[in-house]
């Protein structure tokens, strides 16, 4: 059982490393993590890159403020998706360059903005739906993310992320070292995606199909 002060140092220490590596800038970006009792979250416009791991936010199963700075404003989002996807432990959500690029230049489909180009993307993320555009915060976006991960159950997946429109990836799985890793992959996809201008061929029926028999990756 991972202890909260130990949760408290990888919340830092993946935050900082998203931040050196370029996957976050400024004050842009949240991370939080689930508890037994409530949830930790990083603090509204705080940067992911100096994070102190006694100032995370603390807040109860209701949502009410325990201890720390002021919550991100995006805790109702990450609370959404901790209802709806009860195995995600852990939520990320950054600006990452190419995928809000990506949202600019057009993405694949609106179902899954990059295509399956890499057995990768196919075994570690799946598809990642587009979530319209609202301001950052805004409550209807959780409405959104929730209705995506049950459609996603309803079609026997499992939504390892989804993309806000002009804002950046939301990403979560069961710690934050395995969200970073879906929210890379996912980035890392969509650069490969616009330096091919968007017309590399996925991957065909054959080479999932044999994805699915040998991993059990699902897209």
């Amino acid at each position: 059982m991972t202890t909260e002060a130990a949760l408290r140092d990888e919340i830092v220490r993946v935050g900082a490393s998203l931040y050196a590596r370029g996957y976050a800038h400024a004050t842009a970006g949240n991370i939080s993590a689930r508890l037994d009792d409530g949830w930790l979250i990083t603090p509204t416009d705080a940067c992911l890159g100096t994070l102190d791991a006694a100032r995370l936010s603390k807040v109860d199963v209701h949502g009410l403020h325990v201890s720390g700075d002021r919550a991100s404003k995006t805790l109702s989002l990450h609370r959404a998706i901790y209802a709806a996807e009860p195995s995600a432990r852990c939520v990320l959500h950054t600006h990452a360059s190419h995928l809000v690029a990506l949202t600019l230049a057009g993405t694949w489909r609106d179902d899954a903005i990059v295509p399956p180009l890499t057995p990768y993307v196919v075994m570690k993320v799946g598809r990642v739906p587009l979530v319209p555009y609202a301001r950052p915060g805004a409550p209807e976006v959780a409405t959104l993310v929730q209705e995506a991960i049950a459609q996603a159950h309803a079609d026997g997946r499992r939504l390892r992320a989804v993309m806000l429109d002009r804002l950046g990836p939301v990403a979560w799985h069961d710690s934050p070292a395995a969200a970073m890793a879906v929210l890379e992959e996912l980035e890392e996809t969509a650069k490969v995606w616009l330096l091919s201008g968007r017309s590399a061929a996925p991957l065909d029926a054959d080479a999932l199909e044999a994805l699915r028999s040998a991993f059990n990756a699902v897209w």
